[in-house]
């Protein structure tokens, strides 16, 4: 991802100031597996400091453990030289520590406000009552400071995945706190939300101020950072001045091999489409949305935040009602109106909300790769164990998901690799089509490539993919023709040898229908 014109912190200017936070000697077990093995990490303030590594690496355990959320089995925290007992998170906040995790502490029956500031709520009547009309106003202020536009009287579940991810990081500097933790903060954002963020990452430091910034994105990393602390399989690999170090530097510090420089695809062939939408409209949001897919082509789907292509998907599933439009799957019109519907036809989607709508957390990997395909593994109403196992196992080796064993519960693994099962889960489905929304979100670069490899491999052997994501560079590697949307409609079309970050933009944020490409055109 590429961002222009945003204020950052320049960490070439950025001088040494006092150390804030020490972490010694850190070490953290879990059932099976070692999370963290003797590592140190210093922050000091007015620093942007990157902590990266690949998914496993044992990032947001360290992050955890700075938080509260975890207590450390060997090693001392020091906060301004003095030992730091951190027993929960209470304590952290206490102590001027706020995290922003890479997933939500969000409470969905609550509105925007009152998860701000839950616990610290505006009273009324000597404190017997919450003040609401405060409660809101003080919302609102800090939202619109932050240039954040989320209504405060919304309740979360009405909200976007990006939405919310704005909504955790206005939650985080609502506290007065010297250390901000971010984790992914920009998985679910557009570039022009990106650029928000970092201007309040500009806004955050001071000299009695700093970051931790957890990413994967070496664009993000190559702006900010100030200092780059690398950790591999729960080991401290370097300590580097953000200056100093090159992308490629930190990239072999992560996964110590070469990744692959960015490659547009070969113009493909023209094939025989596979899906054909027409004319698809909801009563909220999407208005004529017309497109096709061919079969062994990966059709990308960009535009910002609140433009329909989620809803698209979903609206396409049959997740959400469809007020008018026409679906033809290999030629035959269709009647899609659930998501069972969808799978039966051999349409799979995987949700940029994994967590909701794509694992049941308390179940193991096992039970969670064979979901959509439990039928294939009963026979006579008992459910085949080995069978699924071995394929569970399968996709774990193919997918080089990090786990103890395909019996770890989904819960005990990393972001990353907790979406290497939902892919797993699609990819046993053997679909015709898959649907991915945001397919590598949370994802480390060395996995990352692994899943570019395993999409090409998958529309080699005549698969067909819609690819919703909001990183352009993503979409420029990977589509082989790219929609774009504004306000719910395709604004455009183009087809990859033409597209430019540039003319992405423009379309997705200047609707015109005068101008509105046909489809396949640039």
């Amino acid at each position: 991802m590429t961002q222009t014109g945003a204020t950052v912190h320049d960490a070439t200017k950025a001088g040494l100031g006092e150390v804030l936070l020490e972490m010694r000697g850190i070490s953290k077990f879990f059932p099976g597996v070692r999370a963290l093995h003797d590592v140190d990490f210093t922050l000091r303030a007015g620093e942007v400091h990157a902590l990266v590594g690949e998914n496993g690496a044992g990032k947001s355990t360290l992050m955890k453990i700075m938080s509260g959320i975890y207590q450390p089995d060997e090693g001392e925290l020091r906060l301004r030289g003095e030992k730091l007992e951190l027993p929960n998170p209470l304590s952290a906040h206490h102590a001027g520590i706020s995290v922003i995790h890479q997933e939500f502490f969000l409470m969905n029956h609550l509105t925007v406000a009152q998860n701000i500031f839950i616990g610290r709520e505006p009273k009324r009547f000597g404190g017997l009552i919450n003040d609401d009309a405060a409660l809101n106003r003080k919302a609102s202020e800090l939202l619109e400071r932050l240039g954040v536009k989320i209504d405060p009287r919304v309740r979360v579940a009405q909200l976007t995945v990006a939405a919310q991810q704005l909504l955790e990081i206005a939650k985080a500097l609502s506290f007065n706190s010297s250390i901000l933790v971010m984790d992914e903060p920009t998985a679910a954002l557009t570039d022009a939300e990106v650029e928000t963020l970092f201007r309040i990452i500009d806004d955050f430091i001071t000299p009695t101020t700093a970051v931790v910034y957890i990413s994967h994105r070496m664009e993000e990393i190559r702006k900010l950072a100030t200092q780059v602390t690398v950790l591999r399989d729960g080991e401290l690999v370097a300590t580097r001045p953000g200056k100093e170090v090159t992308v490629p530097d930190i990239i072999h510090m992560m996964v110590g091999r070469e990744i692959a420089s960015d490659i547009r695809p070969e113009p493909r062939k023209e094939t025989e489409p596979v899906l054909e939408v027409r004319n698809l409209s909801t009563d909220n949001l999407l208005n004529d949305v017309s497109f096709t897919l061919e079969k062994g082509e990966i059709l990308g789907f960009a535009g910002l935040m609140g433009a329909g292509r989620t809803e698209t998907a979903r609206a396409l599933i049959g997740a959400d009602p469809r007020s008018s439009g026409v679906v033809k799957f290999q030629g035959e019109e269709v009647n899609i109106t659930h998501p069972k519907d969808a799978v039966r036809l051999g349409i799979g989607y995987l949700s940029e909300d994994r967590k909701k709508y794509g694992l049941i957390l308390g179940q193991d990997v096992t039970a969670n790769t064979v979901l959509a395909s439990i039928g294939s593994y009963t026979k006579g109403g008992i459910l085949q164990d080995k069978e699924m196992r071995v394929a569970a196992e399968k996709w774990s080796k193919a997918l080089s998901t990090k786990t103890p064993s395909v019996r770890q519960k989904i819960r005990n693994l990393s972001g990353g690799n907790q979406q290497k099962v939902v892919l797993a889960k699609w990819l046993e489905r053997d679909c015709e089509i898959l649907i991915f929304d945001e397919p590598t979100r949370g994802i480390d670069v060395g996995a990352k490539q692994e899943i570019y490899d395993l999409l090409n491999e998958l529309t080699e052997q005549g698969k067909s993919i819609i690819m919703i994501s909001s990183e352009m560079e993503e979409v420029l590697r990977m589509s082989d023709r790219i929609a774009v949307m504004c306000n719910g409609q395709i604004t455009g079309f183009l087809t990859n040898a033409d597209a430019t970050q540039e003319k992405i933009m423009e379309l997705a944020t200047h609707f015109h229908e005068t101008e509105t490409t046909s489809e396949g055109e640039s």
